[in-house]
């Protein structure tokens, strides 16, 4: 049942359901910075307000942080990236309906000189070593972001727990932790969207990249009306079939091209 209510739901999107009971309605969609910080938003919400003459309205925080606004009811959607986190937030009954998005990748970045050694490895586990046997600074996000979870995953899949001097958490969101980290001459775990974005304003390099551990896919869930009946579940339902649409998705996948010379997200609901 709830499948056919999703697919109905999405087809009146992509067929071009009615705006006119949908107007001055506001959308509330939490997220990761990452999404935010590179201009996704803007090419996507922009033409679904248009569609459907309402506002979306983007609380732009860690994933962590987005999806306990979503658990409290106070948005109607989250749109996140930590596979881990989005499971047990379905499981607990806070989000129902989550699909995949699009996905691209974490990235090592830091100082041109590379203290550590790790330029061109492409085994993030043992870029980690190398830095901590360095000593070398590393900033990392600190504020349970999808980011953040999964520079953890790392650093235990690496078998380490970082401390000491050389490791700082900024708890602050991507964009500025590029921006400390390269004031500070210091490592840090990057998604590439945002670091391609901030990359004329800084002078990190990409070191370490191409790790199966280092991809980073997106979901986008509503959250649950039977937990909190005042969510705006119909609009969510249309903005997820918004975004997961062939149209959606060309702009996904064409976002950035033109300014970067390649897309800094790849869809994966359409194929």
């Amino acid at each position: 049942m709830k499948r056919s209510i999703f697919f109905f739901l999405m087809l009146c999107v992509i067929t071009g359901l009615s705006s006119e009971g949908l107007t001055q309605e506001r959308l509330k969609v939490s997220s990761t910075t990452s999404t935010d910080n590179t201009g996704l938003f803007q090419a996507l919400n922009l033409p679904f307000e248009k569609r459907f003459g309402c506002r979306v309205d983007v609380i732009a925080v860690g994933t962590g942080k987005a999806l306990k606004i979503g658990e409290m009811g106070d948005s109607d959607v989250v749109f996140v990236h930590s596979r881990p986190a989005e499971d047990a937030f379905v499981a607990a009954g806070n989000g129902v309906n989550r699909r995949d998005v699009m996905y691209n990748d974490f990235i090592i970045v830091g100082p041109t000189n590379d203290p550590a050694g790790i330029r061109g490895t492409k085994d993030a586990k043992k870029a980690l070593v190398a830095i901590t046997k360095a000593g070398a600074h590393f900033i990392s996000r600190g504020d349970d972001s999808g980011t953040h979870k999964k520079e953890k995953i790392l650093w235990k899949k690496a078998g380490m727990v970082p401390k000491g001097n050389w490791y700082s958490e900024a708890g602050q969101g991507m964009g500025a932790v590029i921006q400390i980290a390269n004031e500070k001459m210091a490592y840090t775990l990057a998604d590439r969207g945002t670091y391609l974005t901030y990359k004329k304003k800084v002078s990190l390099e990409i070191l370490c990249e191409g790790d199966p551990d280092l991809s980073n896919p997106y979901g986008i869930i509503a959250v649950n009306p039977a937990k909190h009946p005042h969510v705006n579940y119909v609009l969510a339902m249309a903005y997820i079939g918004w975004v997961t649409s062939p149209e959606g998705q060309r702009i996904i996948r064409g976002f950035g091209k033109e300014k970067f010379g390649q897309p800094l997200f790849i869809p994966v609901a359409v194929p």
